[in-house]
């Protein structure tokens, strides 16, 4: 028979090679986070229709809908009641005709985004509203600038289009644009263009930086109606395999003078929003967790392979964990269910 002061003799226990006493505790565990979720990180994006009366779903998107102004309002308050801080706008426009090949209607102030600002400033003064600034919704060709007569893009117009409809969302109210395009130079003319206007210290500047094209962004084309007419989006968003260019990115974005940065996608490009971290670490970084990465979840999810809301924690937190500290996310509606603060 052995005896315990034997038997601790003979084994040797290194005192630092005990770990699960630290996670042991349902609240123990919780400690080990170096960052916790909360309410005020997530950023929920709305699809705002030109149908005022509109509320319908979209089959690629659970749980997600479109909404006309009459239906938002309704909608939004039940989600500020529960904590919701922050919206990014997407307009959808629906009327036929009204898309054309300079993207018109992205600022048109009877449209479905200016007049959006105005009603939920209205309506929650302390809601921080973000604006996709980007033209792929409001083009008849669905590319995100204008268009030269081979269907490459025009960069200098393109450039002051987008700079002209973050400016004119700044001036009904948007506390934030956040240009999607990826044109060179777009964040400096939108800078430039706030300043004129004197709103640069009104309205943050929240640059797609690092936006990879891809297979992730399907079920948003559905909701916005944003798919290109031909061709694709691989001459100007970044190609996947791309690290050192989206670091040049992000430092040309912050030097044009961006508040904050964005990776897009986000669970696939955990490496670059790793490389954000580094690269603008004085700046806030934000991790879009896009349309295809949700449905994926949500399909894993119906099949029995993955526990949602577990599954939804599981990849949230590795945002944070890379380094992230905004979250645009499809399950902020959940999440304002799950979190305590």
């Amino acid at each position: 028979m052995v005896h315990k002061a034997e038997f601790l003799e003979t084994t040797e226990y290194s005192v630092k090679s005990v770990l699960q006493g630290g996670y042991n505790h349902p609240l123990s565990r919780e400690w080990q986070q170096e960052r916790q979720l909360t309410k005020n990180m997530f950023i929920f994006p709305l699809f705002v229709t030109d149908d005022p009366d509109e509320e319908s779903e979209i089959p690629s998107l659970p749980n997600i809908k479109r909404y006309g102004v009459n239906k938002l309002i309704p909608y939004v308050g039940s989600l500020v009641e529960k904590g919701l801080r922050a919206v990014i706008l997407f307009g959808v426009p629906l009327k036929p005709g009204v898309k054309d090949e300079f993207g018109t209607a992205a600022d048109d102030p009877e449209g479905p985004v200016i007049t959006s600002i105005k009603l939920l400033k209205e309506n929650f003064p302390d809601l921080f509203i973000m604006c996709d600034v980007c033209l792929c919704e409001y083009t008849s060709h669905g590319h995100c600038g204008i268009l030269n007569d081979d269907g490459s893009l025009k960069p200098e117009p393109s450039v002051k289009r987008i700079a002209a409809v973050a400016v004119n969302y700044a001036k009904a109210g948007a506390n934030c644009v956040a240009p999607s395009d990826m044109m060179d130079g777009r964040i400096k003319d939108i800078k430039m263009g706030l300043i004129k206007a004197g709103l640069a210290n009104k309205c943050l500047v929240m640059s797609y930086a690092a936006k990879f094209s891809g297979n992730l962004y399907g079920p948003f084309r559905d909701a916005a109606g944003s798919a290109p007419s031909h061709g694709d989006r691989k001459a100007y968003q970044l190609p996947p395999a791309g690290s050192g260019l989206a670091r040049r990115a992000l430092l040309r974005d912050m030097e044009e003078g961006a508040d904050a940065v964005i990776v897009k996608p986000s669970t696939f490009y955990l490496d670059i929003i790793s490389d954000a971290s580094r690269v603008c670490r004085d700046y806030p970084i934000c991790a879009y967790h896009v349309s295809g990465e949700y449905a994926m979840l949500h399909a894993a999810a119906e099949k029995g392979i993955v526990d949602l809301k577990g599954i939804a924690f599981e990849a949230h937190q590795g945002f944070l964990r890379a380094g992230a500290r905004l979250i645009i996310s499809y399950f902020t509606p959940e999440f304002l269910e799950w979190l305590q603060v």
